[in-house]
């Protein structure tokens, strides 16, 4: 009984257990993800190469393979996103306003001040002016593998504003998505889901714990969103809202919670099978046409330096003013440097980005090309200086 004792005084003082699993299998899962990214660009630029894209192109019943792992695969992945964010709203490390202060304004200087440099360098080529968002996300995975390949160098207390920072961050991106990349709208099939959104809720309201009714009607929720013209992946949230979460004071994390047996369900398989796939799908660009001059066209060149540029000036200048006017305080433990070095890894905008670009562009693949490449670009940037700047940052002992 003691240890368990310590345990639960531990989780009062440390980060709660739900988020020390996501920190340690998203870090592993942003390795592999890694990995796959980088085998996607060997096989795409490899004789394989033919073979790899006539693949994605293959039909599967109603949709294409790329179809299938972007829009029902990802639906997975947003369904994760939806409930970490549900969960840490109201049980966890976004539970009241001052834990929310830092990283929401990290937040929102991350996606603003990277849109604004996207805009400035597309402001006279209105076709491409519609990828604004694709430098605004954040890769919590990636940036996580980094952390992870650094070690204890790096305080807990900046690990967890990073999660809190991209877990906004998310929520920005499905806002954005559900807002700004929407094609024509189907009012028969968006009542359909508003019906079936009902009937969840009435599920959640009549207090029925078991997942499979949820995860049944998830299904055909996702079904008349795919056909309603909002992006299919924004059924994942909203099942994710409904999902029953059961509040604990003294033990936050309830392991009998609906929405924490799903949470910790999914989380390997986003990480370690999800992730990896939508990489593997998405960042295979060959590199034969790719010339120097590609690198200067207003995509590429506004989203490398929206994720380069925007990111770090956005996350450490807003960081930096809530501390100077007092309105939050720097995550304990930590020095400017890790605190900059930290904004530097919210450039990299892997998996956000490259489904942001999708979005944008999907009916020009040269131009999804160049947001491939300004992403990879902008990406490697960022976690190598990030990687270097919190490598050679001096470290705050921590109080023993």
């Amino acid at each position: 009984m003691s240890s368990h004792h310590h345990a639960v005084q531990r989780t009062r003082r440390r980060p709660l257990s739900a988020l020390r699993h996501a920190l340690t299998s998203e870090a592993g899962g942003g390795l592999v993800l890694m990995g796959s990214a980088a085998l996607a660009l060997a096989v795409a630029n490899s004789p394989l190469a033919e073979t790899y894209f006539a693949a994605l192109k293959t039909y599967l019943g109603p949709l294409s393979l790329l179809h299938w792992i972007n829009d029902a695969l990802m639906a997975v992945f947003f369904l994760l996103v939806g409930l970490e964010i549900k969960r840490e709203v109201l049980d966890g490390r976004l539970r009241t306003w001052p834990d929310r202060v830092l990283p929401g304004l990290a937040a929102l200087g991350g996606m603003a001040t990277p849109a604004l440099v996207y805009a400035a360098v597309n402001w006279n080529s209105p076709g491409t002016l519609r990828g604004w968002a694709i430098p605004a996300a954040t890769d919590i995975a990636f940036a996580l593998g980094v952390l992870a390949l650094l070690g204890p160098r790096v305080p807990v207390s900046l690990k967890i504003f990073l999660t809190a920072l991209a877990i906004i961050d998310d929520l920005g991106a499905v806002l954005i998505i559900a807002l700004f990349y929407t094609a024509e709208l189907s009012l028969p099939m968006l009542g359909g889901a508003g019906v079936t959104l009902a009937i969840l809720y009435g599920l959640n309201r009549a207090g029925v714990a078991r997942l499979w009714p949820y995860l049944g009607l998830g299904v055909v929720l996702w079904m008349f969103v795919l056909a309603s013209g909002i992006h299919a992946t924004i059924a994942g949230v909203l099942l994710a809202l409904i999902i029953p979460l059961r509040l604990s004071a003294g033990k936050p994390d309830d392991p009998t919670s609906p929405l924490h047996v799903l949470e910790h369900a999914v989380q390997p398989w986003s990480a370690y099978l999800i992730l990896p796939v939508f990489g593997f799908a998405n960042a295979g660009v060959s590199l034969a046409g790719i010339t120097p001059r590609m690198l200067l066209d207003p995509v590429t060149l506004g989203v490398a330096l929206g994720l380069f540029v925007g990111k770090q000036v956005g996350v450490f200048g807003f960081v930096l003013a809530a501390v100077r006017l007092g309105l939050a305080q720097r995550p304990a433990h930590a020095g400017w440097w890790q605190v900059y070095g930290v904004s530097l890894l919210c450039g990299v905008g892997f998996t956000m980005s490259l489904f942001i670009g999708l979005l944008a562009f999907a009916k020009t693949p040269e131009l999804e090309a160049e947001t491939k490449v300004g992403v990879l670009v902008g990406s490697l940037a960022c976690m190598v200086a990030g990687a270097l700047v919190l490598r050679l940052a001096p470290a705050r002992p921590a109080p023993r």
